[in-house]
């Protein structure tokens, strides 16, 4: 992979803070080597420059074919990361299908039909907020930002946007949890890849029979209208993708600017002063602590240099997200401090942590507004809320993928009204 002989990096499927790690492997190169779970060889692009390259080459796919190992046979069926290499949609597919299969779900997120939506998520937000109030005093004062408020507000959107039934909706955060998790077994990852197909199938099945306003149901009108538009496996994908990317980012991108502000509350006040706006809270919570930290995967379709490393043909890769954010190299010696008025700065280089190029993220400009609305509400009707523990107390998601806590304890402490 590399003509240096560093070792490379061990991919820890238990996940845990990924800023140290980061750092380490910056400091060799903007291109890392790394074991996978099941001993499987990777690479992760880690630097900002060298991932924009990256994520834009021409010679860069993301389709499953071009993965050498896995085309060969040497990937077990168990694999943990095999969803994220094999699910039918758009993040796994190239050229024509890609623009294809983007076409068919982009409407739903214009910016146009994001603002249609502001008012829906700012009623949703304000209930939520009711709800943490009352777990508070139900828990003595604390309650679990992340399960009352964080996860509830994007699942609550995205479930409406595609019709899912809100009887479906904790069942898809948990099985979403087991897909995204790097550190299950092998029957664990089978069968909640399973379930996850069978409830969907279900959601699908329910749409085709009352449709609705809903992205599904459209999806559904594609394929019955025109079967080349989209296949079952492409459709049943595309929800996949759907319900994963539409709540666990924004999830862990609220999640994270909470942390962030209560960890440096003179900013926080400069916010509520409108010296700042929560515009800025997002953008640099998005670049000091994305809330993916490294995505799978794309595939050179030749032996491809980058940033001095050659990275051999079907090598699946990660696009370190996490560490281009705090790469010293493009964002400056002061990277790893958290600042939101950094985006003002004349030199200011605008993060990658959304993508970048054809696959850039389609919901995120929805993410932004549920991101934006959920802090100033949250810190409007809660100013002095705080956190429960210490920020070295909380446990870090169980996959290298995601990247934020597990629980969020805090104390919202007094409402305004």
């Amino acid at each position: 992979m590399n003509t240096s002989s560093v070792t490379p990096h061990r991919m820890d499927p238990a996940g845990g803070c990924p800023h140290a790690d980061n750092a380490r492997l910056l400091a060799r190169g903007a291109v890392a080597t790394v074991v996978l779970p099941g001993e499987v060889e990777g690479a992760v692009v880690l630097g900002h420059e060298a991932l924009k390259e990256f994520l834009a080459h021409p010679d860069v796919a993301k389709g499953a074919r071009h993965f050498t190992d896995l085309r060969e046979g040497r990937i077990a069926a168990g694999w943990p990361l095999m969803t994220f290499a094999t699910v039918q949609g758009m993040t796994t597919a190239d050229g024509d299908d890609h623009r294809r299969l983007r076409s068919l779900v982009s409407k739903a997120f214009t910016p146009r039909r994001v603002e249609q939506l502001r008012a829906r998520v700012e009623e949703l937000t304000s209930r939520l907020l009711d709800g943490l109030h009352v777990a508070a005093l139900e828990g003595g004062g604390t309650a679990d930002l992340r399960a009352h408020f964080a996860l509830p507000l994007p699942m609550g959107v995205i479930g409406e946007l595609l019709g899912v039934d809100a009887e479906y909706r904790d069942r898809l955060h948990h099985l979403t949890n087991q897909v995204v998790a790097t550190d299950i077994g092998p029957e664990q990852a089978v069968a909640a890849n399973h379930e996850m197909v069978a409830v969907l199938s279900a959601v699908a099945a329910a749409r085709a029979e009352n449709p609705g306003d809903d992205l599904t149901s459209a999806l559904i009108a594609a394929r019955d209208e025109d079967g080349d538009r989209l296949s079952r496996p492409e459709l049943l994908g595309t929800l996949v993708l759907m319900i994963i990317a539409g709540h666990e980012t924004t999830l862990n991108l609220i999640t994270n600017a909470v942390r962030a502000l209560c960890g440096h509350r003179d900013q926080l006040e400069s916010v509520q002063k409108g010296e700042s706006s929560w515009g800025d809270v997002v953008e640099e919570t998005l670049r000091w602590d994305a809330p993916v930290s490294y995505f799978p995967f794309r595939y050179p379709v030749r032996d491809l240099t980058v940033d001095g490393t050659v990275i051999p043909r079907g090598t699946p890769v990660l696009a370190g997200y996490s560490a281009a954010g705090r790469d010293r190299a493009a964002h400056g010696a002061d990277a790893d401090r958290f600042d939101i008025t950094r985006s003002r700065r004349p030199d200011a280089v605008r993060h990658l942590s959304l993508g970048h190029g054809a696959h850039y993220c389609l919901g995120a400009p929805l993410a932004r507004m549920e991101a934006t609305v959920a802090l100033e509400r949250l810190f409007t009707r809660f100013p002095g809320l705080d956190l429960a523990v210490p920020e070295g107390e909380l446990t870090q998601q169980a996959s290298f993928v995601g990247n934020s806590v597990r629980v969020l304890p805090v104390r919202p402490g007094t409402p305004r009204d």
